[in-house]
């Protein structure tokens, strides 16, 4: 396939969706109308190109973002498909930190659901400028209107609709089923050949019928677009009586677009085959090139102080992200988006986060399957490219110029939830499971393995028991390891529950040598909704969320993956301690804090260095780090409130079955914060303790008689009552 060079010609393209919208059916249909495939697959035939994973095809869902460049009306799409489900949100997350634009799915009869609001917070972080696309327009209950409206409703949108459904639903609907679209640029309808699979596509007259429909849709359109239009021609054209050209009305729409004060709509159904085509088109014509793009800025390693940026300029020096890792049968791949410079098979770079030399030995670009590639001696600015040879690169880290260093900010990913004890059944293969949980732990980085202190069991740790059963058959199938896995438990975290200051000290005897060391530290709690991290801004930016619908502002908890849990801070006079002790000082307490008193990760507390004392004949490092760990031990004794996660939950129930499904949410802890009507289904959305919820899918369905259905997410982490403590400090109890 040919690749364009110029920058302007590329896009790269994320598409995202809650679970079963129907994002890698319109995927397939992409692909299969650029050329890139020559066969359509179908999800539930498990022969998708993007699902190419057994564990994908089997379940009929994707867990890997795949990435796929084709070709469409000379343009270069770099092409994201990403998972929906929550479980996987880290491989929404890295995606959106290296694209340039995207397309949100939404399910026409269902709307805006749970999932759908993470991924649209996650682009709105990412500052990706976005496509909707309302798919399935032919199901049962499909809504066009009232689809976009929960776009603007639910997730402060401004969604406005470039295409109109002609009918919805199926033929057996009594009204009229769905069976084109209205193109309302150009003022005409597409009517799509089922025949040949949607590829022939007949240009025909509006409907005398929906003459009216679609004048009151180009006229909402253009009235959006005269703030775009300094000039008023648009304005003027229409007044005048005159038929806007489309040429100036896709202009203002991709500059209405790219500043993401609009998202153009589009519909179809992938199933049905209709639709898409019309979506690449406004791919192509709507959404960024890497020049669209504003430069990308980080820090100069060596001088911290010093804001460095990069253009997307192949003649500018080079610099790329790492935002996704692959373990191979070949060795390890590393996914890497080039922002500025050459990238060059065989040379070396700098990685400027660990800020040590790289091998690029060999690039490619890759299909769906990674396996499956092509080799390239280059890659510029604004490309996606897969690289073999790095070593020590995790995801998030900076790969620049050596003679011009720049790093770029990190990806922030949420914090694991879950937890389940994991041992191999001989023993022999105690080594080979400890290198495997470190392969997936490099690929994932939701994925957490460490050793619990009191047991000595290895937890392996991630974001639900879907994702911890995905790891558990990839070391069962492809490290082909026989294991035995513990039932999933919580993540707990712990907490300080009142500010204290305390001393730590170390004086011992360690063989003929005395140590000392002796340190004030104020400890106090964070508030946790400093962890809350704004949608419309960069993730490591703290503030607060308020919680959506009827629900209250939930203040008091903090979002998984909140950027720095613990916070360390060294007011010592100066030269009240040589430098190296005071920093081994803030290194323990740091270190200390990455366990608390019973065992679980330590968040939301701030310890300052207030003063120390050493003796210059017994005091080192070793001496300081133990001070640190003593000073942290008598904060926390008898003074930490447990935190534990919760998710939000959405349950889609009949109305003739809510008054069961909200007592038992009642009985469960939950917070209920909203009921919505959907159609003859009410959608209640609540916040509930994850620890009450591993059994909720089978239990809904009971008592729903299989009606319910129901999705959730990570929330946040909030205090749990004070008996969640006591059973964990004495199960007897």
């Amino acid at each position: 396939m040919a690749r364009h060079s110029t920058l302007s010609s590329i896009r790269n393209l994320g598409v995202i969706a809650h679970i079963d919208a129907g994002k890698t059916t319109t995927t397939e249909h992409i692909l299969f109308y650029a050329g890139a495939i020559h066969r359509l697959g179908a999800v539930d035939s498990g022969n998708t190109t993007t699902d190419y994973d057994q564990e994908e095809q089997e379940r009929g869902i994707t867990i890997y973002s795949a990435c796929i460049p084709l070709s469409w009306k000379d343009h270069t799409i770099n092409l994201i498909d990403t998972p929906g489900h929550v479980d996987f949100t880290a491989e929404v997350e890295r995606s959106l930190r290296v694209l340039d634009g995207c397309v949100v799915v939404f399910d026409a009869q269902k709307g805006v659901e749970a999932q759908s609001e993470t991924v649209w917070r996650q682009a709105d972080r990412y500052a990706v400028p976005r496509l909707v696309f309302i798919n399935k327009m032919d199901v049962v209950g499909a809504n066009f209107a009232d689809a976009v409206a929960a776009v603007a409703e639910r997730l402060d949108g401004r969604p406005i609709p470039v295409m109109l459904p002609v009918g919805a639903g199926g033929p057996t609907d009594s009204s009229r089923p769905f069976e084109a679209v209205i193109d309302l640029v150009e003022n005409c309808m597409l009517r799509f050949e089922r025949a040949d699979q949607g590829k022939t596509i007949t240009r025909l007259p509006v409907p005398e019928d929906m003459a009216d429909e679609v004048a009151e849709a180009r006229a909402r359109l253009f009235d959006a677009l005269t703030e775009e239009d300094p000039d008023d021609l648009l304005t003027t054209t229409i007044l005048e009586g005159n038929e806007p050209e489309a040429d100036k009305v896709k202009q203002l729409l991709r500059q209405a677009t790219l500043g993401r004060r609009l998202q153009p709509v589009f519909c179809g159904s992938g199933r049905e085959h209709m639709g898409v085509q019309p979506l690449l088109d406004g791919v192509v014509a709507y959404l960024p090139s890497p020049l669209d793009r504003h430069a990308v800025q980080g820090i100069n390693p060596k001088r911290p102080d010093k804001v460095e940026s990069r253009k997307p300029d192949a003649a500018e020096p080079f610099a790329g992200l790492v935002f996704k890792l692959v373990a191979d049968l070949h060795g390890e791949l590393a996914f890497v988006r080039i922002y500025s410079g050459v990238m060059k098979a065989g040379t070396r770079v700098l990685n400027a986060t660990r800020d040590t030399k790289e091998l690029l030995a060999k690039l490619y670009h890759t299909e769906a399957d990674p396996s499956k590639r092509d080799e390239l001696a280059e890659a510029r600015a604004g490309d996606i490219v897969a690289v073999v040879g790095l070593k020590d690169a995790v995801t998030g880290d900076t790969l620049c110029d050596t003679n011009h260093p720049i790093l770029l900010e990190r990806i922030r990913f949420a914090e694991a939830v879950v937890s389940q004890s994991v041992e191999p059944e001989s023993s022999g293969d105690k080594q080979k499971l400890a290198d495997t949980l470190e392969i997936l732990r490099r690929e994932d980085p939701t994925f957490t393995v460490r050793t619990d202190p009191e047991t000595g069991q290895t937890l392996m740790s991630g974001m639900g028991t879907l994702h911890l059963e995905i790891k558990r058959h990839r070391m069962e199938r492809d490290f082909r390891l026989k294991i035995r896995v513990g039932k999933p438990r919580v993540s707990y975290r712990e907490t300080l529950r009142s500010a204290i200051t305390t001393d730590g000290e170390c004086q011992r005897m360690v063989g003929a040598t005395q140590l000392f060391a002796r340190m004030t530290v104020a400890f106090e709690p964070i508030p946790l909704e400093e962890y809350h991290a704004k949608p419309d801004a960069p993730a490591d930016e703290p503030a607060k969320v308020k919680g959506k619908g009827k629900g209250k502002d939930k203040g008091s908890v903090a979002a998984p993956g909140a950027p720095e849990l613990v916070r360390v801070k060294n007011k010592l006079k100066h030269d009240e301690l040589p430098e190296a002790l005071a920093k081994a000082a803030i290194d323990g307490l740091r270190s200390a804090l990455q366990s608390g008193e019973i065992g679980y990760p330590v968040m939301g507390v701030q310890a300052t260095l207030l003063s120390a004392k050493f003796d210059p004949a017994a005091s080192n490092e070793v001496a300081f780090q133990a001070a640190a760990s003593d000073a942290v031990h008598r904060a926390l004794k008898d003074n930490i409130t447990l935190l534990e996660p919760v998710m939000l939950l959405e349950v889609s129930v009949p109305e003739d079955f809510l008054g069961p499904v909200t007592g038992d949410l009642n009985a469960r802890r939950a917070e209920i914060r909203d009921i919505l009507v959907r159609g003859k289904s009410r959608v209640v959305e609540s916040v509930v303790p994850l620890a009450r919820l591993f059994d909720y899918a089978d239990k809904v369905r009971s008592l729903s008689q299989g009606r319910a259905s129901s999705t959730m997410e990570p929330f946040a982490y909030a205090a749990a009552p004070d008996e969640v403590l006591r059973q964990i400090i004495n199960p007897e109890y």
